[in-house]
């Protein structure tokens, strides 16, 4: 997309947000921009044989089963099935709360951290930057971004916006089925020095990477330092090679557990509506939701998949 649609189509959402405090609520806000904008998953669906650092092992999904005697309907011990019970549901065995695509809290790693449930509902929506590295990783699969390369995305676009969330693309995602070592050294990163600046300078929310950890040095000292000084963080992260550099925002959802030390996270980029990528709601409503091509059936591990009779 050019930069001029792009400025455009910032400006009509700029323009609208501006008119809030004169609306009786925001519905208008939706109606004329978002249901028009361009919706993209920066999130990878968690499954039992995905990367996961080894300390922590695979997760197991599994059918689940009747946990109390129903008489006639059920038996401790029976397995819910469609033509039995009319429904099916899944028992989901989880090892950690540091599972695919996720926001770690400060609890993590720090005692007097905030966890998941602290969190205030202001983690909903932000300012979406993206600073694109990919090219250097792709010379050197070890190569942390750097405060130049902040600066370099700003001499570009401008002053990145306190309290957003900055997503450093690295295309790593691209692995997450195929690449094997996925979690072995060398991959990207983020310097500390970068993670200071973005924090300390620019007082940005978080900061998101595709890899599972922020570094490769022998302490973690990126994330050592960024819970310990009480910031979050987004790992695990996709499709950033779907998004633009400037001018969306991010949809920021996880799950809750109470005195959670981490979060299964699903993050949505809002892009322009002319965006190249996405689909908007006029594209996919939501209700109701396609039916599947075959009927579900659970493969070796667990997992639900239409299959062919």
């Amino acid at each position: 997309m050019k930069k001029s649609a792009l400025g455009i189509s910032l400006l009509l959402v700029l323009l609208c947000l501006s008119c809030a405090p004169q609306q009786k609520d925001l519905w208008g806000i939706y109606d004329a921009t978002l249901q028009n904008c361009k919706y993209v998953d920066l999130t990878h669906a968690f499954h039992p044989t995905q990367p996961v650092w080894p300390g922590f092992g695979q997760a197991r999904f599994e059918a689940t089963k009747a946990g109390a005697d129903l008489g006639d309907y059920a038996s401790i011990g029976d397995v819910y099935q469609y033509a039995k019970h009319g429904f099916v549901a899944t028992s989901y065995w989880i090892p950690t709360d540091q599972y695919g695509t996720q926001l770690d809290p400060p609890s993590h790693w720090d005692e007097y951290g905030a966890t998941i449930s602290d969190l205030p509902p202001t983690y909903c929506v932000r300012p979406l930057v993206v600073i694109n590295i990919a090219d250097k990783v792709a010379e050197n699969a070890g190569y942390h971004l750097s405060v130049d390369d902040v600066m370099a995305w700003e001499q570009k676009y401008g002053r990145i916006p306190a309290g957003s969330v900055v997503m450093v693309r690295s295309d790593w995602h691209k692995g997450w089925e195929t690449n094997p070592k996925f979690n072995a050294k060398p991959f990207p990163g983020v310097g500390l020095d970068a993670l200071k600046f973005l924090h300390n300078e620019r007082m940005i929310l978080f900061h998101g990477h595709e890899p599972l950890d922020t570094d490769t040095t022998p302490g973690l000292e990126g994330e050592h330092w960024l819970l310990h000084e009480h910031y979050c963080q987004a790992e695990g992260v996709a499709n950033l090679d779907q998004v633009p550099e400037k001018g969306a925002l991010i949809a920021i959802g996880f799950a809750k557990p109470l005195g959670g030390t981490g979060g299964y996270a699903r993050y949505i980029a809002i892009c322009p509506p002319d965006w190249e990528y996405g689909v908007s709601v006029l594209d996919a409503p939501g209700a109701p939701l396609p039916k599947q091509p075959y009927p579900l059936k659970r493969d070796k591990h667990g997992v639900m998949r239409p299959t062919q009779p």
